[in-house]
């Protein structure tokens, strides 16, 4: 069993209000359950109105599945033209670590 999870710190565009940030961060939350089938939630500056912090998570039988899942969520994200990715971080086990 694998274990995948990325974070990423995401530079909002233009948005003044906490409201603002839900109609940005609530769209990308959502295309990434549905397109991938993964766990994902805002986990970090739920107080700012530029940042956001989204968690992924994804469990799978094999390393190459995880990776190529979380490979493509991170594209997703990066492409979005309302939000720029500051870094991505990355982090695989397995259920022996």
């Amino acid at each position: 069993m694998w274990i995948g999870a990325l974070e990423f710190d995401l530079l909002l565009g233009d948005v003044h209000s906490l409201k603002a940030k839900r109609s940005v961060v609530r769209p990308i939350l959502a295309e990434l359950k549905r397109k991938f089938d993964l766990s994902a939630a805002e986990v970090g500056s739920q107080d700012l109105h530029r940042r956001a912090a989204i968690g992924v998570g994804l469990v799978g039988a094999d390393r190459a599945h995880v990776s190529e899942v979380l490979d493509a969520a991170e594209r997703l994200v990066a492409a979005r033209p309302e939000v720029q990715l500051l870094a991505v971080r990355r982090q695989m086990l397995t259920a022996e670590d």
